[in-house]
């Protein structure tokens, strides 16, 4: 299924509210629900903004829960393009599995051109939240552990920040469902995710188109303070494998800069029983350790 572009529309009551509450200085810093919520009453529109800082965080939890298999291989290419940057095309087999209490294990290994071939990396989410990531470099036949105050720093020269490779979840994120759009033909559902009190991240306010059907973010707007967002994320192809939906083709612009990092997906596997020793720091040295479970 492909998708074409759209205008966005964003809840005109909501984006008032948000405004005039950071013009104002909102003792917490950011838009509150309980802010969203008094500004709602004064416009009598309590009940309906109630309602729709309920199902935010339902719909979040909702996402995170989508069936997606227990584990999954894919084949494919990342492409880094845009402004003052060279075309470079490479070759990836991502891994991921998916164990008990929420914990999971995300592999990328990559395979050409021959400056990268070999570049591992290996996310690991724990059940509490946190992450641990460690990326091999083949040059220097080494694991190197990334650093969590690295979580925006870019993942091989890509638009891609280490934090883009966690696994995030509901309730590390406070969530506000801002109203209902249309991205590129598709009924949408605009949900807002900042990050909770005490927890970390590279960003401080998300922007997530939802697909209420797929459960997909089919769009994803980054901001790191400002106004603006700084990257984002757009889904333009998507296709329902093994019964599960899988995005294919998938586009990180960085709006600042004004380059892509494209990735697209050529073959996925669903479900063929990996093992938990292939996400390990010894496997991550060992390039032939995943090549038998590549499609």
């Amino acid at each position: 299924m492909s998708l074409t572009a759209a205008k966005p529309k964003i809840a005109p009551v909501l984006l008032q509210a948000r405004t005039f509450l950071v013009n104002n200085r909102c003792p917490t810093k950011k838009v509150c629900s309980a802010c969203i919520v008094a500004i709602g009453l004064l416009l009598g529109l309590g009940p309906a903004l109630a309602a729709a800082e309920m199902d935010g965080a339902d719909l979040a939890q909702q996402v995170y829960d989508r069936p997606d298999g227990d584990d999954l291989v894919t084949q494919g290419t990342m492409v880094l393009t845009g402004d003052r940057r060279r075309e470079r095309t490479r070759n990836l087999y991502e891994f991921r599995l998916d164990g008990d209490d929420d914990e999971s294990w995300h592999l990328i290994r990559f395979t050409s051109p021959a400056n990268v071939a070999n570049t591992g990396m290996l996310t690991h989410n724990r059940p509490d939240g946190s992450s641990e990531q460690r990326l091999y470099l083949p040059a220097a036949d080494r694991v190197r552990r990334i650093s969590s105050d690295n979580q925006a720093g870019s993942f091989v020269q890509s638009d891609l920040y280490y934090e883009d490779l966690e696994t995030r979840k509901p309730d590390q994120d406070e969530h506000h469902l801002l109203g209902e759009e249309e991205y590129h033909g598709t009924p949408v559902k605009l949900l807002e995710s900042t990050p909770a009190e005490g927890e970390d991240s590279a960003y401080s306010r998300r922007l997530r188109w939802v697909d209420p059907e797929t459960l997909l973010d089919l769009r994803v707007d980054f901001y790191r303070g400002g106004d603006d967002p700084e990257k984002r994320l757009e889904v333009q192809a998507i296709e329902r494998i093994q019964g599960y939906w899988t995005v294919t083709r998938s586009t990180m612009t960085n709006l600042q800069e004004g380059t892509q990092t494209v990735i697209e997906i050529e073959k996925a596997i669903y479900d063929q029983g990996l093992p938990t020793d292939l996400f390990t720091s010894r496997a991550l040295s060992n390039p032939d350790r995943d090549a038998g479970f590549r499609p």
